[in-house]
């Protein structure tokens, strides 16, 4: 049987880049994927999955309205589907979460989302509150803070470093705007050392 999979980190964890690397591998052994990112996420463009290091593939667009299970169920009927894969899963509502139970339920496919735990006041996003209680495996991809312990937090900063503590749950941006850290120097501020 198929498994929901939920790799989750803070922020600069290699988790784009591990999507790539999975993505890979079934491409090399000859097996179809699909690969899925948030419209949200426009970094680098719509629809283009792409990891710091430079490794980047093209990707369908899910908009908050998108039945990925549908679009699966359908590019299923057309070609063998051997994964899907979710880029920036924290992004998904709700249903799109339970959606991807479907997936792996219903049409036998293995799924792997990507996505962060938590925004940076420390709430959890609704895809990953959603991930992290349905998903059958748990996957914690680890990062570090600035002092070298584990990071687990997100740190939305302005241009000084300074710890921003208000605004939209969702701000789109890069090692600019966010930093990973420890709890510690998350309730503290301490964005470097």
């Amino acid at each position: 049987m198929a498994k929901l999979h939920f790799y989750y980190s803070a922020m600069n964890a290699g988790k784009t880049t591990m999507l790539l690397q999975s993505a890979y591998n079934y491409y090399e052994r000859g097996m179809k994927t699909l690969l899925f990112v948030p419209q949200i996420d426009n970094r680098v463009g719509v629809g283009v999955v792409n990891s710091r290091i430079g490794i980047k593939a093209d990707a369908i667009v899910l908009t908050n309205d998108t039945d990925i299970f549908i679009l699966v169920k359908n590019a299923q009927k057309e070609n063998k589907i051997d994964c899907v894969l979710i880029d920036e899963a924290q992004f998904l509502k709700k249903a799109q979460v339970f959606q991807l139970t479907q997936i792996a339920n219903q049409l036998d496919i293995p799924v792997l989302a990507y996505g962060l735990r938590s925004d940076f006041q420390a709430e959890p996003f609704e895809g990953s509150k959603y991930l992290l209680a349905w998903a059958e495996q748990l996957i914690e991809i680890k990062t570090i803070c600035h002092c070298g312990s584990k990071a687990t937090m997100n740190m939305r900063i302005d241009k000084n470093g300074s710890k921003i503590f208000f605004g939209n749950s969702i701000e789109i941006g890069g090692n600019e705007m966010y930093v990973a850290v420890c709890r510690k120097h998350f309730e503290n501020g301490q964005s470097k050392s």
